[in-house]
């Protein structure tokens, strides 16, 4: 049965859908307010991302447990009404300055951290096994479009109505996330023991290291994000300080990414199907690495390097994403279904409690050895991912 008839799935779309634009566009609005509405500068800005990412590191184990204890479903639309509460408060507070929007991004990323656990854990109690892919392919081609499309929304709602206003709308879509949401009538089977929240991280922990499938995709999702945050840092150096390309000219390439992500969301259900998961994962890994290593030989601002970059930045899109969405199928299916919000916390605070260290790393090397030798370095490490890949290939012989 196609998951377009599946009354559950579609209000989890309807609702992630909503909810993933208003996340998008708040990337511009917030931001936005803080610059036009309260003067700040760069390092108020800088604070502003920091405190929004800080719940990440702080509250992501946890809020494995808190899913895996309660439904997806009650999880999601508290997340999402906690969002639309904080936003809605945006304009009576502006007279209590930048404190009270770092309160109010801090808050927005507590209700994030929670969103993004549940609905990547929710699939699994909602479709059955053989509609993994498919559901998955779905939910990430609509992330793909709010993540192209969203900021221009947030901006164009900024210049319509100013950015305290623009902030409000961000408020109404999630409410409508919410309450789509709200509409799912499937409820959780499988009972979780309630004992003690560290013992129940210990759990999740202990199930990701003792699972040879998982063990693989957690190694490969810390050496990715290490690398790729350390290749992204010294990418835009690359773009305007060795190539020279003006600002309008980096924002096309930089936006380039966008169309290939949609294009391998669209494709990730059909690939496993054709090829298996293991060869889709390894393949499409190695393939797309070997793409993006192709970028540190271009010299010049010309119209071929320009072209070359925006043909290397969508192939590597297209196959980085088809490798994400058949990573999280693959995860979904070797995960027990009681620790599935545990183990996609878990994957995410190993993953993204090494990107600030790729971050500085990535600037120091462009520092010491120059920004084109920093990017080949960068590169070369995310080839790092598919080889633990391999290891999970070989490890999903008779699961999936």
């Amino acid at each position: 049965m196609s998951l377009w008839m599946h009354r559950d799935f579609r209000w989890l779309w309807l609702g992630q859908s909503a909810s993933q634009f208003a996340s998008f566009a708040g990337q511009v609005t917030l931001p936005l307010v803080a610059v036009t509405s309260l003067g700040a500068g760069a390092a108020q800005l800088g604070v502003l991302r920091a405190v929004q990412g800080l719940p990440i590191l702080l509250f992501s184990l946890a809020v494995g447990v808190l899913v895996d204890r309660l439904q997806s479903r009650t999880v999601l639309v508290a997340a999402d009404l906690g969002r639309a509460v904080a936003l809605a408060s945006v304009p009576f507070g502006m007279g209590l300055g930048l404190p009270f929007l770092y309160v109010v991004g801090f808050t927005v990323g507590l209700f994030t951290v929670c969103f993004d656990v549940a609905y990547m854990a929710s699939l699994p109690q909602l479709v059955e096994r053989n509609q993994f892919a498919q559901g998955n392919s779905m939910l990430e081609t609509t992330r793909s479009a709010a993540q192209i499309c969203g900021p221009a929304f947030g901006g164009g709602l900024v210049s319509l109505l100013g950015a305290p206003i623009a902030v409000v709308a961000g408020a109404v879509l999630y409410a409508c996330s919410s309450l789509s949401v709200s509409r799912i009538r499937s409820r959780r089977s499988t009972p979780v023991a309630q004992s003690g929240v560290l013992r129940q991280i210990g759990e999740g922990l202990r199930v990701v290291v003792r699972d040879a499938s998982l063990r693989a995709i957690a190694a490969a999702t810390c050496v990715y994000q290490f690398s790729f945050t350390a290749l992204t840092t010294v990418y835009l150096l690359f773009l305007t300080r060795t190539l020279d390309l003006p600002g309008a000219v980096v924002g096309l390439v930089m936006a380039s990414f966008g169309p290939g992500v949609l294009v391998g969301s669209l494709l990730s259900a059909w690939l496993p199907k054709r090829f298996g998961y293991g060869r889709v994962v390894v393949f499409a890994a190695l393939i797309s690495d070997l793409v993006m290593l192709i970028t540190s030989t271009l010299h010049g601002p010309g119209p071929v390097t320009v072209a070359a970059l925006i043909a290397i930045n969508i192939l590597y899109g297209a196959l980085s994403q088809s490798v994400d969405v058949a990573v999280v199928a693959i995860r979904q299916l070797v995960t027990p279904l009681a620790v599935q919000g545990r183990v996609v916390a878990t994957i995410n605070f190993l993953g993204l409690g090494l990107t600030p260290l790729g971050a500085l790393l990535g600037g120091a090397a462009a520092g010491v050895f120059g920004v084109r030798t920093a990017l080949l370095v960068a590169t070369a490490g995310l080839f790092l991912s598919p080889l633990c890949l391999t290891r999970l290939s070989r490890s999903l012989a008779g699961r999936v």
